[in-house]
């Protein structure tokens, strides 16, 4: 499950490779995993996208690969990455989610939350909550709020709520210094 910080800088060489549309191949990585990729404006620190994948469906890399690239060119909120624009990397490894059985259970700074109702789907990174210092009741609002739903809609019987955690590798500068945001998400 744990990824070294080595392994991070060659997740965000791959996918700053993958934006860039330049050749750039890693050895390993090939086990399936979920991920996002997050890219924010430098130096606003604005977020310019975030597109990935909760299951793990497709081998690590291949799926840094496709959520760069989308992140990138096809996040419907946003216009497209401009050749010469400045943007920080940030790789959110998943753990594969998880029924949460107990909401008040869920753990601001570790979790992240999927939620699932009447078709309509949601999901929000465990490290949003932590910026926008949400608690659980917040938490599970914005996650039915990002799915498009009532923010309530947490508290309907077939409402239902997956938890996971993610691992974080982040540029702190573009093409620059890569930490691992390790305090709270795991």
């Amino acid at each position: 499950m744990f990824y070294s910080l080595d392994d991070g800088k060659k997740l965000i060489q791959l996918a700053r490779a993958s934006i860039k549309n330049k050749d750039f191949s890693v050895k390993g990585f090939e086990e399936k995993r979920g991920v996002f990729v997050t890219l924010y404006s430098y130096p606003e620190k604005e977020l310019r996208g975030c597109i990935g994948f909760p299951e793990p469906v497709e081998k690590l890399k291949e799926a840094v690969k496709d959520a760069a690239k989308s992140a990138a060119f096809r996040d419907s909120r946003f216009k497209s990455i401009s050749e010469n624009e400045e943007f920080v990397i940030e790789i959110s490894i998943l753990t594969e989610p998880k029924l949460a059985e107990d909401l008040e259970k869920i753990k601001i700074g570790k979790d992240g939350l999927i939620v699932d109702f009447r078709g309509q789907r949601g999901l929000l990174l465990p490290q949003v909550f932590v910026e926008w210092k949400a608690d659980i009741k917040q938490a599970l609002e914005m996650t039915c709020e990002k799915a498009g739903l009532k923010k309530d809609c947490y508290k309907e019987k077939n409402c239902k709520f997956y938890k996971f955690q993610a691992q974080i590798f982040a540029e702190k500068t573009p093409n620059g210094k890569v930490i691992e945001k390790k305090d709270k998400y795991i």
